[in-house]
């Protein structure tokens, strides 16, 4: 099955919080209490954006012990593929949407005695709710997050007035400041575990620096959700369906089969968590071209599997086992 049950939502509040940045409060339409949730959970919101239905992951922000609402924060991308421009220019307060359960890929570990946190740009919201944990459980923290400039960071004011700067450290690219990555995670206590949110490359600079300081794997947590490449277009065989579908040049593989009715398994829609993983019947001469960071290189390398929420197919038809 997908991402849980659909809630139906209204968009109580909107808020501009930075350059680009919006938040957006939701609340059932019953009145209910939404479902409990881990810091670090994320989920879909569903939208029908002139008869297109576009399906986002976003981080849950809100505190976890607080489910009158959840609270989002989206970031409007330059060359989306409609998800951020639809919440941003479309999305207005008394609207409603659909929403999926909670689900967490990036929860924090609880043995840690201490957590760093990583943050770069919209990668702050899934730490928000974490932050909130931590501090509740007096557990100890400290978060370090790189912004584009004063005016494109959101929420760092704040962050510092409630947990003080001590635990919060900002940088701005603007002002020629960089996260220093090395000297951080060499100077840890025993038990501290590591958490990575943002950019591509920020987060693969993290990474790299936390192998190579001798961090255990099990300490170092990531959450890369990836949207989905443009391309050409294709056509895609649904071999158990017998049906064929078209894949458009900014589609995914999953939204074009949704749109043809088959309800194929995901959780997060961005590369991340497995759960759309396909096999791949045949390529008709053509190439995968994988864009997750699920599948390992050798199974990318083989070609008996893809990713279908990013991963695009270079050629005329696809195969797959759906």
């Amino acid at each position: 099955m997908s991402a849980g049950t659909a809630i139906p939502v209204r968009v109580t509040k909107i808020d501009n919080v930075a350059n680009d940045i919006k938040r957006f409060r939701l609340e059932r339409l019953d009145g209910i209490p939404l479902p409990t949730f881990s810091a670090g959970a994320h989920v879909i919101v569903s939208m029908r954006d002139d008869g297109v239905l576009r399906r986002n992951p976003y981080s849950l922000m809100s505190s976890p012990h607080q489910t009158a609402a959840y609270e989002i924060s989206v970031l409007r991308v330059v060359d989306s593929r409609g998800g951020s421009t639809f919440m941003h220019d479309r999305l207005r307060e008394g609207d409603e949407l659909v929403i999926s359960h909670p689900v967490n890929l990036f929860a924090a570990d609880q043995r840690g005695r201490k957590h760093i946190l990583f943050a770069g740009g919209i990668g702050i919201t899934p730490f928000l709710a974490m932050m909130a944990q931590f501090d509740r459980d007096n557990v100890a923290f400290e978060l370090h997050y790189g912004m584009r400039s004063r005016e494109h960071g959101a929420y760092w004011k704040d962050l510092i007035d409630r947990y003080g700067g001590h635990r919060i450290k900002v940088y701005f690219n603007s002002e020629d400041q960089l996260i220093p990555a090395a000297s951080i995670m060499g100077h840890q206590p025993l038990g501290t575990h590591a958490y990575v949110c943002g950019p591509e490359r920020m987060m693969d600079f993290v990474l790299t620096t936390a192998r190579e300081a001798g961090w255990p794997k099990e300490n170092i947590h990531s959450e890369r959700f990836l949207a989905a490449m443009s391309g050409k277009p294709f056509d895609v065989e649904l071999v158990r369906s017998g049906i064929m579908v078209h894949v458009g040049d900014h589609q995914s593989i999953l939204d074009a089969v949704e749109a043809a009715g088959i309800d194929a398994p995901y959780l997060c829609r961005g590369g991340a968590c497995g759960q759309c993983e396909t096999l791949v019947v045949g390529c008709n001469g053509g190439a995968l071209s994988h864009h997750d960071v699920y599948l390992s290189a050798a199974e990318k390398a083989s070609g008996q599997k893809v990713m279908i929420c990013v991963s695009r197919f270079e050629g005329a038809k696809l195969s797959l086992d759906l």
